[in-house]
């Protein structure tokens, strides 16, 4: 049974400590709304990759997450906040190998694989917004979009 108390939430995002905030939250939120022990870590994965870039690339920033439905299915939406320098090539940013950061360049498009609906805009100088929605179970297909 899910229950969607306790899922809403705006968390800032700017130090290593509220990376863990972040993660505890979306594990719980995630939780309350009925996601299985995969899909929770997939969606904590995901949420912990977007917030660190978030913090390191943006600057810092805010998490939003937000509890939605569809079709009778329920869904977790976080959206990833920040007024840094923005992507300045973002297809080159989601291609696997790619790091702006030292890193193993799976931030982005890894995060992209494990979540069901990703969304993504940055503008340059002005910021970057990247939005994420996992559900409990995939809502059903539209006839239009079949």
């Amino acid at each position: 049974m899910s229950t969607a108390a306790g899922v809403e939430a705006r968390l800032p995002i700017r130090s290593d400590m509220d990376l863990v905030w972040v993660r505890q939250h979306v594990r719980q939120a995630a939780a309350r709304l009925g996601f299985g022990l995969v899909d929770q870590t997939k969606l904590v994965t995901a949420a912990s990759e977007l917030a660190r870039n978030t913090l390191v690339h943006g600057g810092g920033g805010l998490m939003e997450a937000s509890h939605v439905t569809t079709g009778g299915v329920d869904g977790l939406r976080l959206a990833f906040s920040d007024s840094g320098p923005g992507i300045p090539d973002l297809d080159r940013a989601l291609s696997d190998g790619y790091t702006s950061g030292g890193g193993l360049g799976m931030g982005l498009g890894g995060a992209r694989r494990l979540v069901h609906d990703f969304e993504v805009e940055s503008v340059p100088e002005s910021g970057t917004t990247v939005r994420v929605t996992s559900w409990v179970a995939r809502p059903p297909r539209r006839r239009e979009d079949v």
